[in-house]
């Protein structure tokens, strides 16, 4: 598995991470450049309201909550472990460009079609293309079960409406 991601050719990071310089030791989210307006994901906001119309994302918009990072990195250790802030705060970052990453991926494909709408498909398709497949498989096969639940939740929904309607 290891073998396969290390050997993947990975399209150039610049592409979604406009600031990402590995040499460096700022932060992305820090950074500020004449580029920062046409990648909001990557820059912190000034407190100016009309900034989000403008396509600026607040940090705490831009991560995800610290408090469900935590909460799923919790899973897999043993109860009696502990993370430290800096864990969570180190993996909320990389889970959250991961996210804008693949994202931005799936945007690029619909973009290209002529879609608005980025669907479950669209996300698998950007993990295969990424090289992610052994995220990529399970996923399909999890998005095909939600579609299976969801049809057979609408078809009961529908029945108890036409039965209560007759009754």
């Amino acid at each position: 598995m290891v073998d396969n991601l290390a050997s993947a050719s990975y399209p150039n990071p610049e592409r979604y991470l406009p600031n990402y310089n590995p040499s460096s030791s700022s932060h992305p989210s820090t950074a500020s450049s004449p580029s920062d307006h046409h990648y909001p994901y990557n820059q912190r906001a000034e407190s100016d309201p009309s900034d989000h119309e403008q396509g600026v994302i607040k940090e705490q918009e831009r991560l995800l909550p610290i408090a469900n990072v935590g909460r799923i990195m919790k899973q897999i250790l043993p109860p009696n472990a502990k993370i430290s802030k800096e864990a969570k705060e180190t993996m909320q970052e990389c889970v959250s460009e991961f996210i804008s990453f693949v994202t931005g991926e799936a945007a690029d494909k619909c973009h290209k079609e002529k879609r608005k709408t980025v669907n479950g498909d669209d996300i698998c398709w950007a993990l295969t293309s990424l090289g992610f497949d052994d995220y990529a498989d399970p996923l399909k096969r999890y998005l095909h079960r939600y579609r299976e639940f969801e049809g057979e939740r609408v078809a009961n929904q529908t029945k108890e409406r036409e039965s209560s309607s007759q009754g």
